[in-house]
Protein backbone atom coordinates (compact mmCIF):
# COMPACT_ATOMS: atom_id res chain seq x y z
CA UNK A 1 0.00 0.00 0.00
CA UNK A 2 0.86 3.70 -0.90
CA UNK A 3 -0.56 6.47 0.16
CA UNK A 4 -0.76 10.56 -1.60
CA UNK A 5 -2.51 13.71 -0.24
CA UNK A 6 -5.12 15.06 -2.02
CA UNK A 7 -5.81 18.74 -3.05
CA UNK A 8 -7.89 19.04 0.86
CA UNK A 9 -5.17 17.26 2.70
CA UNK A 10 -7.37 13.44 2.49
CA UNK A 11 -4.73 10.75 2.54
CA UNK A 12 -5.36 8.37 -0.51
CA UNK A 13 -4.54 4.82 0.01
CA UNK A 14 -3.59 2.95 -3.20
CA UNK A 15 -1.82 0.09 -4.31
CA UNK A 16 0.23 -0.25 -7.63
CA UNK A 17 0.70 -3.50 -8.67
CA UNK A 18 1.51 -5.26 -12.41
CA UNK A 19 4.07 -3.83 -15.23
CA UNK A 20 2.98 -2.15 -18.49
CA UNK A 21 1.39 0.85 -19.20
CA UNK A 22 -0.57 2.35 -15.99
CA UNK A 23 -4.06 1.44 -15.79
CA UNK A 24 -6.19 3.22 -13.10
CA UNK A 25 -9.26 1.10 -11.67
CA UNK A 26 -12.45 3.50 -10.00
CA UNK A 27 -14.72 1.74 -7.82
CA UNK A 28 -18.33 1.98 -7.71
CA UNK A 29 -20.21 1.87 -4.10
CA UNK A 30 -19.34 -0.24 -1.25
CA UNK A 31 -16.06 -1.09 -2.70
CA UNK A 32 -12.78 -0.58 -2.22
CA UNK A 33 -9.08 -1.89 -2.74
CA UNK A 34 -9.84 -5.22 -0.01
CA UNK A 35 -13.22 -5.67 -1.15
CA UNK A 36 -15.32 -6.01 -4.83
CA UNK A 37 -14.63 -5.88 -7.57
CA UNK A 38 -11.09 -4.62 -7.30
CA UNK A 39 -9.08 -7.64 -5.19
CA UNK A 40 -10.12 -10.22 -8.34
CA UNK A 41 -9.80 -7.59 -11.41
CA UNK A 42 -6.40 -5.98 -10.65
CA UNK A 43 -4.87 -9.60 -10.63
CA UNK A 44 -5.89 -10.19 -13.89
CA UNK A 45 -5.25 -7.24 -15.44
CA UNK A 46 -1.69 -6.76 -13.73
CA UNK A 47 0.36 -9.22 -16.50
CA UNK A 48 -0.44 -6.40 -19.10
CA UNK A 49 -1.17 -3.22 -17.10
CA UNK A 50 0.52 -1.46 -13.98
CA UNK A 51 -2.28 -1.11 -12.44
CA UNK A 52 -3.66 1.25 -10.25
CA UNK A 53 -6.46 1.07 -7.47
CA UNK A 54 -7.04 3.04 -5.02
CA UNK A 55 -9.91 3.73 -1.70
CA UNK A 56 -11.97 6.14 -2.55
CA UNK A 57 -11.94 8.94 0.38
CA UNK A 58 -14.04 7.30 3.24
CA UNK A 59 -13.38 3.53 2.58
CA UNK A 60 -10.30 1.28 3.33
CA UNK A 61 -7.16 3.09 4.43
CA UNK A 62 -7.96 6.45 2.96
CA UNK A 63 -9.12 9.17 5.30
CA UNK A 64 -12.16 11.33 4.74
CA UNK A 65 -12.61 15.29 5.36
CA UNK A 66 -15.68 16.88 5.40
CA UNK A 67 -18.09 18.29 3.98
CA UNK A 68 -17.82 15.94 1.13
CA UNK A 69 -18.38 17.16 -2.58
CA UNK A 70 -18.02 15.82 -5.81
CA UNK A 71 -15.08 17.77 -6.73
CA UNK A 72 -13.54 16.28 -3.73
CA UNK A 73 -13.83 12.52 -5.24
CA UNK A 74 -12.64 14.45 -9.04
CA UNK A 75 -9.63 15.54 -6.89
CA UNK A 76 -8.73 12.02 -5.37
CA UNK A 77 -9.47 10.45 -8.82
CA UNK A 78 -6.53 13.11 -10.63
CA UNK A 79 -4.05 12.98 -7.88
CA UNK A 80 -3.93 8.97 -8.58
CA UNK A 81 -3.58 9.56 -12.31
CA UNK A 82 -0.87 11.98 -11.69
CA UNK A 83 0.74 9.27 -9.08
CA UNK A 84 1.11 7.26 -12.63
CA UNK A 85 3.35 9.74 -13.95
CA UNK A 86 1.83 9.09 -17.66
CA UNK A 87 -1.35 9.22 -19.00
CA UNK A 88 -2.91 6.19 -17.81
CA UNK A 89 -6.33 3.90 -19.33
CA UNK A 90 -8.57 4.09 -16.82
CA UNK A 91 -12.11 2.09 -15.86
CA UNK A 92 -14.69 2.97 -13.95
CA UNK A 93 -17.42 0.45 -12.60
CA UNK A 94 -21.03 1.61 -11.67
CA UNK A 95 -20.77 5.08 -10.01
CA UNK A 96 -17.22 5.13 -10.37
CA UNK A 97 -18.01 5.06 -13.98
CA UNK A 98 -20.04 8.17 -13.37
CA UNK A 99 -16.97 9.86 -11.82
CA UNK A 100 -14.57 8.75 -13.73
CA UNK A 101 -16.76 10.74 -16.38
CA UNK A 102 -17.16 13.79 -14.35
CA UNK A 103 -13.61 14.11 -14.17
CA UNK A 104 -12.70 13.84 -17.81
CA UNK A 105 -14.95 16.29 -17.90
CA UNK A 106 -13.15 18.71 -15.65
CA UNK A 107 -10.05 18.10 -17.02
CA UNK A 108 -8.63 14.35 -16.39
CA UNK A 109 -6.06 13.41 -18.77
CA UNK A 110 -6.67 9.47 -19.63
CA UNK A 111 -5.55 8.07 -23.07
CA UNK A 112 -8.81 5.80 -23.15
CA UNK A 113 -11.60 4.68 -20.46
CA UNK A 114 -14.02 1.50 -20.18
CA UNK A 115 -17.22 2.20 -18.30
CA UNK A 116 -19.22 -0.54 -16.92
CA UNK A 117 -22.83 0.27 -16.35
CA UNK A 118 -22.56 3.57 -14.78
CA UNK A 119 -26.02 3.46 -13.03
CA UNK A 120 -28.08 6.61 -14.95
CA UNK A 121 -31.42 6.49 -16.19
CA UNK A 122 -33.36 7.36 -19.35
CA UNK A 123 -35.93 9.49 -18.39
CA UNK A 124 -37.84 9.69 -21.32
CA UNK A 125 -38.25 5.49 -20.98
CA UNK A 126 -39.72 6.00 -17.96
CA UNK A 127 -37.56 3.46 -16.22
CA UNK A 128 -37.10 3.81 -12.36
CA UNK A 129 -35.68 6.67 -10.85
CA UNK A 130 -34.11 6.63 -7.53
CA UNK A 131 -35.67 8.47 -4.71
CA UNK A 132 -35.03 12.47 -5.27
CA UNK A 133 -34.11 12.47 -0.94
CA UNK A 134 -31.90 9.62 -1.38
CA UNK A 135 -29.27 11.48 -0.58
CA UNK A 136 -30.58 13.12 2.70
CA UNK A 137 -32.11 9.61 3.69
CA UNK A 138 -28.87 8.18 3.80
CA UNK A 139 -27.08 10.82 5.95
CA UNK A 140 -29.81 10.77 7.91
CA UNK A 141 -29.42 7.03 9.11
CA UNK A 142 -25.59 6.88 8.62
CA UNK A 143 -25.69 10.25 11.05
CA UNK A 144 -27.25 8.36 13.56
CA UNK A 145 -25.45 5.47 13.51
CA UNK A 146 -27.97 3.55 11.36
CA UNK A 147 -25.68 1.84 9.18
CA UNK A 148 -27.25 -1.99 8.55
CA UNK A 149 -30.37 0.30 7.71
CA UNK A 150 -28.38 2.75 5.36
CA UNK A 151 -26.90 -0.61 3.20
CA UNK A 152 -30.69 -2.26 2.91
CA UNK A 153 -32.42 1.16 1.99
CA UNK A 154 -29.32 1.99 -0.60
CA UNK A 155 -30.00 -1.63 -2.08
CA UNK A 156 -33.74 -1.82 -2.22
CA UNK A 157 -34.65 2.19 -3.00
CA UNK A 158 -31.62 3.08 -4.97
CA UNK A 159 -30.06 0.01 -6.38
CA UNK A 160 -33.77 -1.65 -7.19
CA UNK A 161 -32.91 -4.92 -5.30
CA UNK A 162 -35.86 -7.04 -3.58
CA UNK A 163 -36.19 -6.78 -0.03
CA UNK A 164 -36.28 -10.37 0.20
CA UNK A 165 -33.01 -10.68 -1.73
CA UNK A 166 -31.19 -8.87 0.42
CA UNK A 167 -32.53 -10.43 3.45
CA UNK A 168 -31.35 -13.37 2.07
CA UNK A 169 -27.53 -11.45 1.93
CA UNK A 170 -27.73 -10.24 5.27
CA UNK A 171 -28.34 -13.64 7.11
CA UNK A 172 -25.82 -15.81 4.61
CA UNK A 173 -23.63 -13.43 3.92
CA UNK A 174 -22.65 -11.45 7.62
CA UNK A 175 -19.07 -10.91 6.09
CA UNK A 176 -19.91 -9.42 3.27
CA UNK A 177 -22.87 -7.57 5.34
CA UNK A 178 -19.98 -6.08 7.80
CA UNK A 179 -18.13 -4.60 5.06
CA UNK A 180 -20.76 -3.05 3.54
CA UNK A 181 -21.80 -1.04 6.96
CA UNK A 182 -18.22 -0.23 7.43
CA UNK A 183 -18.44 2.05 4.35
CA UNK A 184 -22.12 3.05 4.77
CA UNK A 185 -20.96 6.48 5.50
CA UNK A 186 -19.91 7.21 2.04
CA UNK A 187 -23.33 6.06 0.29
CA UNK A 188 -24.56 9.58 0.09
CA UNK A 189 -21.53 10.32 -2.08
CA UNK A 190 -22.44 7.85 -4.95
CA UNK A 191 -25.79 9.74 -4.90
CA UNK A 192 -24.00 12.91 -5.57
CA UNK A 193 -22.08 11.84 -7.98
CA UNK A 194 -24.89 10.64 -9.65
CA UNK A 195 -26.81 13.56 -9.66
CA UNK A 196 -30.84 13.30 -10.52
CA UNK A 197 -29.00 9.76 -12.29
CA UNK A 198 -30.34 11.52 -15.86
CA UNK A 199 -28.02 10.27 -18.61
CA UNK A 200 -25.31 13.00 -18.66
CA UNK A 201 -25.92 14.52 -22.08
CA UNK A 202 -23.88 17.63 -21.94
CA UNK A 203 -20.60 16.15 -20.68
CA UNK A 204 -21.20 12.49 -23.00
CA UNK A 205 -21.28 14.74 -25.95
CA UNK A 206 -18.09 16.40 -24.96
CA UNK A 207 -15.94 13.58 -24.58
CA UNK A 208 -13.85 13.04 -27.22
CA UNK A 209 -11.18 10.52 -26.48
CA UNK A 210 -11.79 6.75 -27.68
CA UNK A 211 -14.72 5.10 -24.88
CA UNK A 212 -15.72 1.26 -24.34
CA UNK A 213 -19.08 1.49 -22.56
CA UNK A 214 -19.88 -2.02 -21.27
CA UNK A 215 -22.98 -3.93 -20.25
CA UNK A 216 -24.02 -6.72 -19.14
CA UNK A 217 -26.80 -8.69 -20.83
CA UNK A 218 -28.71 -10.44 -17.98
CA UNK A 219 -28.79 -6.66 -16.10
CA UNK A 220 -31.94 -4.59 -15.70
CA UNK A 221 -33.64 -3.13 -19.05
CA UNK A 222 -33.01 0.07 -17.17
CA UNK A 223 -28.96 -0.21 -16.93
CA UNK A 224 -29.18 -1.21 -20.82
CA UNK A 225 -30.64 1.28 -21.74
CA UNK A 226 -28.59 3.47 -20.13
CA UNK A 227 -25.62 1.81 -20.96
CA UNK A 228 -26.44 2.26 -24.94
CA UNK A 229 -27.69 5.68 -24.68
CA UNK A 230 -24.34 6.89 -22.54
CA UNK A 231 -22.33 5.17 -25.86
CA UNK A 232 -24.53 6.96 -28.58
CA UNK A 233 -23.62 10.08 -26.94
CA UNK A 234 -20.14 9.48 -27.01
CA UNK A 235 -18.53 10.02 -30.10
CA UNK A 236 -15.90 7.95 -30.02
CA UNK A 237 -17.80 5.27 -28.24
CA UNK A 238 -18.00 1.46 -28.92
CA UNK A 239 -20.79 -0.73 -27.14
CA UNK A 240 -19.54 -4.18 -25.42
CA UNK A 241 -22.29 -6.23 -24.19
CA UNK A 242 -21.55 -9.36 -22.10
CA UNK A 243 -22.89 -12.42 -22.52
CA UNK A 244 -24.52 -13.83 -19.72
CA UNK A 245 -23.13 -11.52 -17.54
CA UNK A 246 -25.46 -8.58 -15.15
CA UNK A 247 -24.65 -5.78 -13.22
CA UNK A 248 -22.50 -8.96 -10.56
CA UNK A 249 -20.35 -8.99 -13.52
CA UNK A 250 -17.72 -11.76 -13.27
CA UNK A 251 -14.19 -10.52 -13.61
CA UNK A 252 -12.82 -13.30 -15.41
CA UNK A 253 -15.39 -12.00 -17.99
CA UNK A 254 -14.53 -8.12 -17.54
CA UNK A 255 -11.29 -8.15 -17.57
CA UNK A 256 -10.22 -9.84 -21.24
CA UNK A 257 -12.82 -7.22 -22.67
CA UNK A 258 -10.45 -4.76 -20.86
CA UNK A 259 -7.62 -5.85 -21.98
CA UNK A 260 -8.42 -6.04 -25.50
CA UNK A 261 -9.63 -2.63 -25.87
CA UNK A 262 -6.67 -1.07 -23.94
CA UNK A 263 -4.12 -2.54 -25.71
CA UNK A 264 -5.52 -2.64 -29.27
Amino acid sequence: METLISKDGTRIAYDKTGRGPALVLVDGAFCYREYGTTPTLAPLLSDYFTVFSYDRRGRGYSTDTKPHSVECEIEDLKAVVEATKETPFVAGISSGAALLLQSVNNGLKVKKMALFEPPYVVVNNDDPSPPKDAKNVLETLTNQGQRSEAVMYFMSSVMGMSILFITFIKLFGKTMWKKNESVADTLPYDVAIMGNYSVPKEITSRINIPTMVIGGEKSPGNLLNAVKAVSQNIPKSELSILKGQSHNVSMKVLAPVLIDFFRK
